[in-house]
């Protein structure tokens, strides 16, 4: 499992605006709001159309020893169910990634940016109002963002029940959390969601690798120590917390809750042939989340 790999757990944040689309800061500063708060990378994803020139922002110079960037965009393309353009993260792009045809279509975008190398994000379903039709034509997603701090703010933050039907309908997608930062002065503050990635370097091809992988957990506060199934309970270390969740594929979930818990083994059986995930929150409310984790019948 991811917290028995070699190597350490890095910061970043997947969903990143600058002024070369819709964002506030240059890339430089936008960066540098990251790295002052202790991230480790972040990915500038800027809008990836016509009127912003389709910027596939080159950040190779921001990166140093202590802190590196992926470089991505959030490509759009025609349409969803309910909205007008598909939203869909792309971190690890090559920066002579083309334009879209005037045909292509979101699914078909996803296709080719998976296949140029990227992470492909399935960005804020809840706020772009998915239904799982949409989200199962972007056959090219590895992974649903589940919790995105732009979009909380208008209460549709969390996606986590989209994510749970793709994985009930057998899609092996992982989940992740990000800012959606845009750093407008209307907006709210930065760094408020993040993963965690393990990987041994911070390389950027190592970040990506395992990412791609699933390789880590996202959180809006909380630390993860370890999760590992040992035998027919999930055993969980982390920061301290007033919550312990096991919820996923089945209605329910197997709860431990105390003042300052760091630590707890709550039994599987309930999710036994589906998929469950560990849910930590703390006494402010934040939270940390594990991927999905498939288990045996």
């Amino acid at each position: 499992m991811t917290f028995d790999l070699p190597g350490q757990f890095w910061r970043g944040n997947l969903h990143t605006h600058t002024n070369l689309s819709d964002g506030y800061l240059s890339p430089a500063e936008t960066a540098q709001v990251y790295r002052g708060a202790g991230y480790d990378f972040v990915a500038i994803t800027d809008h990836f159309r016509p009127e912003y020139g389709y910027p596939v922002t080159d950040t190779h110079d921001l990166r140093t020893d202590d802190f590196t960037t992926l470089i991505g965009a959030e490509l759009h393309a025609p349409r969803t169910e309910a909205g007008q353009q598909w939203h869909i993260i792309a971190a690890g792009l090559p920066l002579d990634f083309t334009q879209p045809s005037g045909s292509e279509t979101g699914p078909e975008l996803a296709r080719r940016a998976r296949a140029a190398g990227a992470f492909i994000g399935m960005a804020h379903p809840s706020a772009s109002l998915l239904t799982a039709v949409d989200a199962e034509s972007l056959d090219a997603a590895h992974s649903v963002e589940v919790y995105n701090a732009l979009s909380d703010r208008e209460n549709r933050g969390d996606s986590w029940h989209l994510a749970d039907v793709l994985l009930n309908r057998g899609h092996r997608l992982t989940t992740y959390a990000a800012d959606d930062a845009h750093l407008q002065p209307q907006d709210p503050p930065p760094c408020q969601a993040w993963v965690q990635v393990r990987a041994e370097t911070l390389a950027p091809d190592a970040l990506l690798t395992a990412l791609k992988a699933g390789h880590f957990y996202s959180s809006t506060g909380p630390e993860l120590y370890d999760v590992r199934i040992e035998g027919e309970m999930v055993v969980v270390r982390c920061s301290p917390a007033t919550k312990i969740l096991l919820t996923g594929g089945h209605p329910g979930a197997e709860l431990a809750q105390g003042t300052d818990l760091t630590e707890c083994a709550l039994p599987w059986a309930l999710f036994r042939g589906r998929h469950c995930r560990i849910t930590v929150e703390d006494a402010t409310g934040h939270r940390a989340r594990t991927n999905p984790m498939y288990l045996p019948f």
